[in-house]
């Protein structure tokens, strides 16, 4: 069994939302992996609810942890200028130009 993703498909996470190799659990995840990433304060609860329709409990708490320890580690990353692989922009601030 194969787990992770492709080189393939992660190539393309930033159309997770219209690839055709998501998955619809992927997609979702994704989705609350962005908004946890960008606007935490507007997770509501339709999305809750559509995660649990996708997710158990113990699932939807695994994510969130994961999500959080890794916009976590992204950002003490970016503070310590730590190199990065792709340069993806986590929050509403402009970009440096």
């Amino acid at each position: 069994m194969q787990q992770g993703m492709t080189d393939e498909l992660y190539q393309h996470v930033h159309r997770y939302h219209d690839h055709p190799d998501f998955t619809p659990r992927e997609r979702l995840a994704a989705e609350f992996a962005e908004q946890f990433a960008i606007d935490h304060t507007g997770i509501d609860d339709a999305m809750w609810e559509r995660l649990h329709e996708l997710f158990s409990d113990t699932e939807i708490v695994e994510l969130t942890v994961t999500v959080g320890f890794c916009v976590g580690i992204g950002r003490a990353f970016q503070v310590l200028d730590i190199a990065r692989d792709f340069d993806v922009l986590w929050s509403r601030e402009p970009k440096d130009d």
